[in-house]
């Protein structure tokens, strides 16, 4: 009998913890959801009041079918000179995408458009590599990239220019 009631009595202490179990894991299930509600608000915001206009594109928002490029030919920058003193260029080819969708594609992302705005592009793209030294180039080209990006887009008051692609970097020393 004693054998009998033992198992009663751990079988309903089982039954209450699985009960309470399942009340726990509910209202840490709801709690865990608005939390992550709240998380995402809060991130959402912050980015919008870090986020200059023109500062951040939807790169990965534009899908490849609705690009266009507009390949420049190879730029020559003097760079600043580094606290030695030394004078060094940087040499690179860059191409502009463009989001075909964006309202302003139309008038201002043609090839013939953009063949005449190009010594104002280049101008813009040597003032803002001009004001970095070599070592800054090599370190953080990317930040610098970022940079043209958002004179770009200011030079035409447009995002429809989303992405601007880098290559064949190469450095020189001026004599």
């Amino acid at each position: 009998m004693k054998k009998n009631l033992l198992s009663v009595l751990i079988l309903a202490l089982l039954i209450m913890n699985t009960v309470l179990n399942t009340v726990m894991m509910v209202s840490v299930i709801s709690t865990n959801s608005k939390t992550g509600k709240l998380v995402t608000s809060i991130a959402t915001v912050m980015n919008l009041e870090f986020t200059e206009p023109g500062g951040e594109t939807a790169e990965t928002e534009v899908p490849l079918s609705q690009t266009d490029t507009y390949n420049m030919e190879e730029l020559t920058i003097l760079l600043k000179p580094d606290e030695n003193g030394e004078q060094a260029y940087i040499v690179f080819d860059m191409t502009l995408a463009m989001d075909t969708k964006n309202k302003d594609y139309k008038k201002l992302g043609s090839g013939e458009t953009l063949a005449e705005y190009e010594m104002m592009i280049r101008s813009t793209v040597e003032n803002v590599v001009a004001a970095h030294t070599k070592a800054e180039c090599s370190s953080n080209f990317e930040g610098i990239r970022e940079e043209i990006l958002e004179a770009v887009q200011n030079l035409f008051q447009s995002d429809f220019i989303y992405r601007i692609a880098i290559s064949n970097v190469k450095y020189g020393s001026a004599m």
